[in-house]
């Protein structure tokens, strides 16, 4: 039998994520709450541990309420990946089953996990087209792992930034933020893409408190290149970045990425999550690349009602790309704060 509880609210669920050892920043009790304050999505775990036992399995799900793009489930919204976090195959299957149900029964227009094993084979679940997890292995000595980096596009950049003397900060505070956020405007506007809110990241800092790190790259005063990394167990994940592209010869980005690594040996973590690359993206595949992240397909899966070519979502996805473009930044950010809440 499978049941559904509330992990904000079951205690159950944190003292579950903190023993087991797939379990991610997107799985916590902080994640979802940032989203469920933010966009109004609410989160449910499916689980075949009944309420009265200690959970053994759980797989974490936001429920998305939408007129504009449907009603459906997704394991997790704005995550890179999210491991469903099961026992053995008799509950992946109950649980494959319940979620099916939810979709055949018209309820849910689909849902969509994302692993980050690539080992299920749910069946009827569809496939999503590839991306790429990359993973950077913290236990070398900082130097092992910085002669293991690109020469020219790391190593030789890192040294350009030292050079330029570039300023170092992190936290939480609200001037890091609106530097941050600045950042992340002008970049997403370079992607044709809309900011997502501010009060978003306003409500990751909130739920996670010091785990959550807005690093920012200064030249004289001004900021030049920003990253959001969180904490969890012994893995430091990127999440954010953003950079001015006036400044781009200055390095601001590796600078901060060794930053990083250094603070999270320091600290005695033991990997680097470099998030998610599409695969459509070779620039950013060759950016993680170049620091021996090794790299992972990435195959997400979806119960659907709707089996549009992926094609044709993409040709559509273009046309609304170039309307973006078009946007001042005023109105580019409320489209922002709209858009998300419907997309995730």
């Amino acid at each position: 039998m499978v049941y559904t509880i509330d992990p904000l609210r079951d205690a159950r669920w944190e003292e579950f994520l903190a023993r087991h050892e797939s379990s991610s920043i997107f799985h916590t009790k902080p994640w979802l709450e940032a989203i469920r304050r933010t966009y109004g999505y609410e989160p449910v775990v499916y689980t075949t541990s009944p309420p009265s036992e200690r959970l053994s399995n759980g797989v974490v799900l936001c429920r998305i309420k939408s007129w504009l793009t449907g009603r459906r489930m997704v394991s997790v919204p704005f995550s890179d990946h999210c491991e469903p976090l099961l026992d053995g195959p008799e509950a992946a299957d109950a649980i494959a089953e319940a979620l099916k149900a939810a979709v055949d029964s018209g309820k849910w227009k689909y849902v969509e996990l994302r692993p980050a094993s690539g080992l299920f084979e749910f069946g009827g679940a569809m496939k999503e087209p590839v991306s790429f997890l990359h993973i950077l292995d913290l236990r070398p000595p900082a130097d092992e792992i910085l002669r293991r980096t690109h020469k020219t596009c790391v190593q030789q950049r890192i040294k350009r930034a030292e050079r330029e003397g570039l300023d170092y900060e992190s936290g939480t505070s609200e001037r890091l933020l609106q530097a941050f956020y600045r950042l992340m405007v002008m970049t997403r506007r370079k992607h044709q893409l809309p900011p997502q809110p501010i009060q978003w990241f306003r409500n990751l800092a909130a739920s996670m408190g010091e785990s959550l790190q807005i690093r920012v790259a200064f030249k004289d005063g001004k900021e030049i290149a920003s990253i959001l990394t969180v904490r969890h167990k012994n893995v430091m994940v990127y999440k954010y970045g953003c950079s001015d592209p006036a400044f781009q010869n200055l390095s601001g980005t590796p600078f901060l990425f060794w930053k990083t690594i250094l603070e999270s040996k320091a600290a005695g973590l033991t990997s680097m999550d470099f998030g998610r690359s599409e695969a459509d993206n070779p620039g950013l595949i060759a950016f993680k690349n170049r620091w021996d992240a090794k790299s992972s397909d990435l195959v997400y899966l979806r119960w659907s009602r709707d089996h549009a070519p992926a094609a044709a979502k993409g040709r559509s996805a273009g046309l609304v790309k170039q309307v973006f473009a078009l946007l001042p930044d005023p109105l580019l950010r409320a489209t922002g704060r709209i858009l998300y809440r419907h997309v995730g």
